[in-house]
């Protein structure tokens, strides 16, 4: 193989890295074709956060509804195992960024991961042909595939605290305000209802939308694909982490761990015993 030139080895090299997020040279910064001093004091962080993954401004409207979505995700208590998590580290007297990492790597399919899991259901359903003619068919075809594939739980519905989640009914609000607008289709509402109803018929039971399955439907709404889903749930909550994180490292907590050391936990194994070295092979 002959050697290549000076010129054709920085080319490769100076291609290794292709990105259509951001050109950067001294004294200047771009981010997807803006400059960064355009873009300072003029544009929100939902915008920011829009602008880097979709390549262009939202308008005024889509970026309200994007918002009002990450708003209503930051936190959920210390009970939730990321805050948990985090609270504990932070006691450990490890970094901040360290006990936000710690809390963020659980964020995984269970805990964290319901509504992408809940945007592919309903991208399912509104993809179904059959949803526009008979869509309680398409909803139970739907959910039938879901739970024989991931078992009887189905992400974006139910709650352990919470009969009614109080965060739905204002973001269902705010989408329906966005479809008068004409700026969203408001189908994916209509699908999360429908979602419910199916439920109901399958379980005998209202099993009402979560936090999860009406985020599900603003992003899907907003055009996001369902990978995101995860992702701009994790920056969300980012925000709850870091705040708990630096509350507890604020009080000086020392070694904290999950109970109080008055609770004690359970212990299932065999009883005290003595090693049998007497034992001939």
């Amino acid at each position: 193989m002959p050697e290549k030139m000076p010129e054709e080895l920085l080319a490769e090299a100076s291609s290794w890295w292709t990105t259509g997020i951001i050109d950067i040279h001294p004294g200047s910064i771009a981010l997807r074709g803006y400059a960064i001093q355009d873009l300072i004091g003029r544009i929100g962080f939902a915008q920011m956060i829009w602008l880097m993954l979709r390549g262009d401004l939202p308008g005024e409207g889509q970026a309200r509804l994007l918002e009002a979505a990450l708003v209503a995700s930051v936190d959920h208590g210390p009970h939730a195992p990321s805050i948990a998590i985090a609270r504990m580290a932070a006691s450990t007297g490890i970094g901040l960024n360290n006990a936000m990492a710690s809390a963020v790597n659980v964020l995984g399919d269970v805990h964290g991961g319901a509504g992408q899991q809940c945007m592919e259901l309903y991208e399912a359903i509104a993809a179904d042909p059959g949803y526009r003619t008979a869509p309680d068919g398409a909803v139970d075809g739907a959910l039938a595939a879901f739970t024989a594939a991931h078992g009887k739980i189905v992400p974006g519905f139910g709650h352990r605290f919470h009969a009614i989640d109080p965060r739905c009914a204002p973001l269902l609000a705010l989408i329906e305000d966005a479809r008068r607008a004409g700026l969203v289709t408001g189908q994916y509402a209509i699908i999360g209802r429908a979602v419910e109803d199916g439920i109901r018929r399958r379980t005998g039971k209202a099993i009402p939308m979560n936090i999860d399955g009406i985020t599900a439907a603003i992003f899907c709404e907003l055009g996001f694909p369902a990978p995101l889903g995860r992702g701009l749930f994790i920056l969300s909550r980012s925000v709850g982490i870091l705040a708990h994180a630096w509350e507890e490292m604020s009080r000086g907590t020392r070694m904290k761990g999950p109970m109080p050391k008055t609770i004690p936990y359970t212990y299932n194994g065999p009883g005290l015993r003595k090693p049998d070295t007497d034992r001939s092979e």
